[in-house]
């Protein structure tokens, strides 16, 4: 049956693969929704999946009014699991290998201006227990770029609060980012007059928690943001993601080098990093544009 071989498919990625747990979901929820597909077909094993079958399957979700990024994931992801069972010699030959993904038009990710992040950052004011943190992890992502799941899953360990860094890791690498003096104090701050109010269990060396003393939820701090970019009366529709755009393009547009940026940021390739520079580049000729005489 396709669904037992998908759950070994699973139980590969987390053990071998050693892909972390969000990565592994996302990859059982796009195959799940092609196994629903191809029992509406009547094929229930994997030896009698074919390339016309697979083709359908994405013409379907074209016409189904999928956009094209979401397209392209899920034959990432079919593609992964049917080299899988080829390369385990569950299936003759590798059915997704000539499946081409759609063309992706990428657009330039959403920043806020520097008085827009000095707005969003300033809007925790008070001296509860609740400010501070709020107050500390705004800081500390903006000075850092680094990804929500970053933030909510750092330990108390990891903060080097004498020379100002933080260490990220993840299922394969870790690495080190620095932060200024903003971060510091609001981190100093909430770790000295709130952490050990907020925490259910003392022995935690969880960094973040939540009001109810456990660790801080990916949707507990969006809620945050949204909130205090509300307050802050920020139009835009932003994200935690927001600010990690904002702390690399803010960096790349005062002279930073992208591959000092890359390196924050985690970015395994230096092409992700690039789009941060051609940002910049548009803003200069937008500026030029504008204000050149003889422009």
């Amino acid at each position: 049956m396709i669904e037992n071989r998908l759950e070994e498919f699973m139980i590969y990625l987390q053990n071998d693969k050693q892909m972390s747990r969000n990565t592994v979901v996302s990859y059982k929820r796009d195959l799940t929704k092609l196994v629903k597909y191809l029992a509406q077909q009547n094929i229930t094993e994997v030896k009698n999946v074919t390339v016309t079958h697979l083709q359908s399957y994405v013409l379907y979700m074209e016409k189904s009014g999928f956009a094209a990024a979401t397209i392209s994931r899920n034959i990432a992801s079919i593609k992964a699991f049917f080299h899988y069972l080829f390369k385990m010699g569950l299936v003759k030959e590798d059915s997704a290998e000539s499946l081409k993904a759609p063309k992706i038009e990428k657009k330039m990710p959403e920043i806020l201006t520097t008085d827009e992040v000095n707005r969003l950052l300033d809007q925790p004011k008070g001296n509860a227990p609740k400010d501070l943190r709020d107050r500390a992890m705004l800081e500390l992502l903006y000075a850092t770029g680094i990804r929500v799941s970053e933030l909510i899953a750092l330990k108390m360990s990891d903060v080097n609060f004498q020379v100002g860094y933080i260490v990220c890791r993840d299922a394969h690498k870790e690495r080190i980012v620095p932060f200024g003096t903003p971060a510091k104090r609001a981190l100093t701050d909430y770790v000295k007059n709130a952490r050990g109010l907020m925490l259910a269990d003392q022995n935690s060396d969880v960094l973040f928690t939540n009001c109810s003393g456990k660790p801080m939820s990916r949707q507990g701090f969006w809620k945050l943001v949204k909130y205090y970019a509300r307050k802050a009366g920020i139009t835009a529709d932003i994200t935690p993601h927001t600010l990690r755009h904002s702390f690399a393009a803010h960096l790349v547009e005062n002279g930073a080098d992208l591959r000092s940026v890359q390196e924050m940021l985690g970015h395994s390739d230096i092409s992700t990093t690039q789009i941060y520079a051609n940002m910049t580049q548009n803003k200069l000729r937008e500026v030029y544009a504008k204000n050149f005489p003889r422009g």
